[in-house]
């Protein structure tokens, strides 16, 4: 058990022995029945220091977990709530607990789609509860993104089961590229998040790269429980190091990327690097900027140097240069078409 809920433990113990008037507590008295408490938890004996209750009951006299607790000593031996009635469990809420409350439940519920949000579900209905009993109409301060219309969200549990219980899964799936859906076994190893969409990383056999499927592009998912896991060690991390994104194209490698990024742009890369591996090389006296990445090259990667539209130039590899001029060239051409109709 952890420190920080054995602490809790003494804590609420102590106070159900102050809210009882009709006995006198001496800190000996304080000291076994947070004994008793920690042993009924966890099942062992777990001795508490003479120390460790004078500590607390000064921690829950004082402000620092908002406490205030009246805990007074009479006939310098007995210890006793100066205010008849008092309990820590009725600390009501100031205003800054009730904005990180609703902030909490708020990032909570955006794990709903996962079994696991099942074991907290009846806690944060109770915070819920709380707060608005608090305090009716707070708003939340934070607004997290989240596309409730897209497709796939309900394969997120069934995905995350049979990655921790290690099961092959026969998916359905049709990319936008194929007219035709395919089936075909996969095993998965991680789910991952980007730009709001979910994507699951694994292999379809042991001699094939690893990929990742979009959930929304799954139109049907079973399971082939005879059909022993691959015995593969994905190290997230360490795979997706050098990319934008989520797609890694195993047959390049890492490479230089050289930006140029105007004076307009340059203080929101500044402060939000495109990608971990960024680095200043040049500040002009303009206020653009040149910048380094490491990266394999990448269909996200190209739309994300796209988006800057005229404020960011590649310098190099030629290649990626290159390939962006042709793109560019082509929308302006697209421009031209249009308004010449």
């Amino acid at each position: 058990m952890s420190q920080n809920k054995n602490a809790l433990i003494r804590y609420k113990t102590i106070d159900k022995c102050l809210q009882n008037t009709y006995r006198q507590w001496t800190l000996d008295d304080l000291i076994n029945a947070c004994s008793d408490a920690l042993y009924e938890y966890e099942g062992k004996e777990n001795p508490v220091s003479k120390r460790t209750i004078q500590m607390d009951i000064q921690i829950m006299r004082s402000e620092k977990l908002g406490y205030n607790a009246p805990i007074e000593v009479y006939d310098k031996k007995y210890y006793q709530y100066a205010e008849e009635g008092f309990t820590i469990t009725d600390i009501p809420l100031t205003e800054t607990d009730i904005n990180v409350l609703t902030e909490t439940v708020s990032m909570l519920k955006q794990f709903k789609d996962f079994s696991l949000f099942n074991d907290v579900s009846d806690i944060v209905q109770r915070l819920e509860d709380k707060i608005y009993a608090e305090k009716s109409h707070t708003q939340p301060v934070i607004h997290l993104d989240k596309n409730e219309s897209l497709k796939g969200l309900h394969f997120l549990d069934e995905i995350y089961q049979a990655i921790i219980k290690k099961i092959v899964l026969v998916i359905t799936y049709k990319s936008f590229k194929s007219r035709d859906e395919n089936q075909f076994h996969f095993h998965p190893f991680i789910l991952k998040e980007f730009n709001n969409r979910w994507f699951v990383v694994g292999k379809k056999r042991a001699n094939n790269p690893v990929s990742n499927l979009a959930l929304d592009r799954i139109i049907k998912i079973d399971y082939d429980f005879q059909m022993p896991f691959l015995d593969y060690h994905f190290e997230a991390d360490k795979y997706y190091k050098n990319v934008i994104g989520v797609t890694v194209n195993e047959g390049l490698q890492p490479r230089v990327i050289q930006l140029w990024i105007d004076q307009i742009n340059a203080p929101y890369v500044i402060t939000k690097p495109l990608h971990q591996s960024q680095r200043i090389l040049q500040q002009n006296e303009d206020g653009s900027i040149i910048i380094n990445l490491f990266l394999i090259e990448n269909y996200e990667m190209d739309r994300l140097l796209l988006g800057f539209g005229d404020g960011l130039e590649v310098l190099k590899p030629e290649r990626l240069r290159n390939r962006l001029i042709a793109i560019h060239e082509r929308a302006v051409q697209r421009y031209k078409k249009e308004i010449g109709k």
